[in-house]
């Protein structure tokens, strides 16, 4: 495979990544290619941002939650007939899982997809040591190859003329260069920037104005020629067809939670449910007061209930109609947001009370990759299967009787995570089910014989 590709990394975190990779992903677009939009690591919010700007689905590459082997795949699955690709990175570029060496950095990503590597530098508070910085980022690992610069939050003229001459002797070619702008700014909240789903109108500004900034300040044809010399890719693309052909089976509706409040999903999720054999629907648990017909199976992924706890608790005939799916024993899987909703309360509010158990807000925030072992069978896996996911939540669950834990992690305490509960399993684990597609067609089995 040859798609042309750029991953898109800085120094650290606040460096203008997302600003940069989304306005070259809708600059790109708008010169009428199909650009494939990727994300390293296992963050949900900025993908949305890729999506809008792009038309195509945002997909993310982590190689912590589903090993370096998929990476390669994964971009193949999901760059098949783009004309290009644009990988943003995640944190510093060489910033990986914590005590893991280089595993899960943008880095490692940029080495297994053999994609060149565009520095976006806050140059807002330097000149010469611009180079000095530049220069240790392309020779700390020589096997990844930095191709060029884009300075960011450049003050004026003179300013870009002293950044220029001190990266001139570097090697490394300036490919862009950007102003402060307010207009591209993206809010942010307790857990990051706002999603696209909750923006509307202003999301698809805020991303036609970094397009308009990104093709303005930056040379496109020298990003398009550098992205054309990725090296090839042997890798065949990641299918989320069965090893089994289901062979006719009836295709239970599985209803999958949508909508302002629940936005964190992976593609391939959804993916593996649909190649084994369900019929997805999406519905908004804010505005949708049924499920989906013939609902055989619920799938609550993450997002911002407490955001909408009011508007969630108002709508009591759908959580009822959630309680009661879930009392018949229909299969149902939730993931931190999901977890919240299926709660008795979530800071006092009533949601649906399927688990025995009362969801708040804290100060803390609670943020990591986990290595995981299933302590219980469930809908999602037999007891003893491994998989590895992530946390990333500022609420507490304090549970009350009635059901065993969904995870046990392996870390030095062994701490205990999630329920499981009949067919209901619902914890605040993050998990990319392409890491173990054994997942996606246990569920749908379960949905047809729950």
């Amino acid at each position: 495979m040859s798609v042309p590709r750029l991953v898109v990394a800085a120094p650290s975190s606040g460096s203008g990544k997302t600003t940069v990779a989304t306005g070259l992903m809708a600059a790109f677009a708008a010169r009428g290619l199909a650009v494939s939009p990727h994300k390293v690591g296992p963050d949900y919010i900025d993908p949305g941002y890729h999506a809008l700007a792009t038309g195509r689905p945002g997909r993310n590459l982590d190689a912590y939650l589903c090993g370096p082997e998929l990476i390669a795949p994964l971009f193949a699955h999901g760059a098949r007939g783009c004309d290009l690709a644009v990988v943003e990175g995640v944190m510093g570029l060489y910033d990986g899982a914590a005590g893991e060496g280089e595993l899960a950095s943008t880095a490692q990503v940029a080495k297994l997809l053999r994609a060149p590597v565009v520095l976006v530098v806050d140059a807002s508070a330097q000149s010469r040591s611009v180079a000095a910085l530049v220069h240790g980022f392309a020779s700390f690992d020589p096997e990844v190859r930095l191709g060029g610069v884009i300075l960011n939050k450049v003050g004026s003229d003179r300013h870009e003329a002293m950044l220029r001459d001190a990266l001139e002797e570097s090697g490394v070619p300036v490919l862009g260069v950007l102003r402060r702008a307010p207009q591209v700014e993206t809010p942010a909240r307790h857990l990051g920037l706002v999603p696209v789903a909750e923006r509307g109108p202003a999301a698809v500004e805020a991303v036609a104005a970094m397009g308009a900034q990104v093709a303005q300040g930056c040379d496109l044809e020298a990003l398009m020629a550098l992205a054309r010399g990725a090296g090839p890719l042997a890798d065949s693309p990641w299918t989320p067809a069965p090893a089994r052909p289901d062979g006719g089976a009836a295709r239970p509706v599985v209803a999958v939670a949508g909508g302002p409040a629940f936005t964190f999903s992976y593609a391939e999720n959804t993916e593996l449910l649909v190649a084994a054999g369900a019929e997805v629907v999406t519905f908004d648990p804010l505005r949708d007061e049924h499920l989906p017909e013939r609902c055989a199976g619920l799938v609550v992924g993450g997002g911002f209930p407490e955001v909408y706890v009011a508007e969630l608790a108002a709508n009591e005939v759908l959580r009822k109609a959630v309680a009661e799916l879930a009392a018949s024993g229909a299969p149902v899987a939730a993931e931190c947001a999901g977890l919240l909703y299926l709660c008795r309360e979530l800071d006092g509010a009533p949601m649906c009370g399927v688990l025995d158990a009362s969801a708040r807000m804290s100060g803390r925030l609670t943020l990591g990759y986990r290595d995981a072992v299933a302590v219980s069978d469930s809908v999602l896996a037999g007891a003893g299967t491994r998989m590895r996911g992530h946390e990333f939540h500022r609420t507490v669950v304090e549970p009350g009787a009635g059901a065993g834990a969904a995870w046990g992690f392996r870390t030095p305490e062994r701490r205990l995570e999630g329920f499981v509960r009949g067919n209901v399993h619902a914890s605040y684990l993050h998990t990319h089910w392409a890491s173990e597609p054994g997942v996606g067609r246990r569920f749908v089995e379960r949905c047809r014989t729950p």
